[in-house]
C-alpha cells in the first residue's frame, strides 16, 4: 500500500532534464548527486562515559558525472570543458557555473530538484572507437561543485 494517497507509483529516474550555465542540454546519464557530512567525533580526556560525542562536520558533495551521444556540429560539452584554457578563469570565481538538474514525472512536471552552485568541469572523455562496435558515441563530462540543494519541486 502507498504512503501517499493520491500517487500510484513513485517518480520513474529516466525523465529528467538538466540546466547547464542557463543553457538545456539533452543528457542521457547523470549520476554523482551524492552529499553527504562529515562526522567530527571527540572526546573529553576526563569524560566518565568510555566512548565519544559525534556531531555534524563539514559537508561534501561528489563530482557529477553527465552522458550524452556525439552529434554532428555540436560542442557545447567541449566548449564547457576549454573554459579552463583561459587563465582568467583561475583567477574569477564568477567564472563558475550553476546546473539545474530536475526529475519529471510522466506529465513532464517537475517532482524533484538538485541546484548545483559554483560549479566547474573537471574531466572531457570522448568516445572510445572501434571498428567491430554498433554503439552510440557518448561523450563523458565530470564536473565538480561546492555544494548541491536537493529540494522537492
Amino acid at each position: 500500500m502507498a504512503d501517499f494517497k493520491d500517487e500510484l507509483f513513485p517518480a520513474l529516474k529516466f525523465h529528467f532534464r538538466i540546466t547547464v550555465d542557463g543553457e538545456q542540454i539533452s543528457f542521457s546519464e547523470a549520476s554523482g548527486l551524492d552529499m553527504e557530512t562529515e562526522v567530527v567525533e571527540y572526546r573529553h580526556g576526563d569524560d566518565e562515559f568510555f566512548g565519544k560525542m559525534k556531531s555534524a562536520g563539514l559537508r561534501k558533495v561528489s563530482n557529477i558525472t553527465l552522458k550524452k551521444g556525439i552529434f554532428e556540429g555540436d560542442d557545447r560539452l567541449g566548449a564547457i570543458f576549454n573554459r579552463l584554457n583561459d587563465k582568467d578563469y583561475y583567477t574569477q570565481y564568477d567564472s563558475r557555473f550553476e546546473m539545474l538538474l530536475e526529475l519529471l514525472n510522466e506529465t513532464g512536471d517537475t517532482v524533484m530538484v538538485w541546484n548545483v552552485t559554483n560549479a566547474f568541469p573537471t574531466k572531457l572523455s570522448g568516445t572510445d572507437l572501434k571498428s567491430d562496435g554498433n554503439e552510440v558515441a557518448m561523450e563523458t563530462l565530470e564536473i565538480a561543485a561546492e555544494d548541491i540543494i536537493q529540494e522537492l519541486a
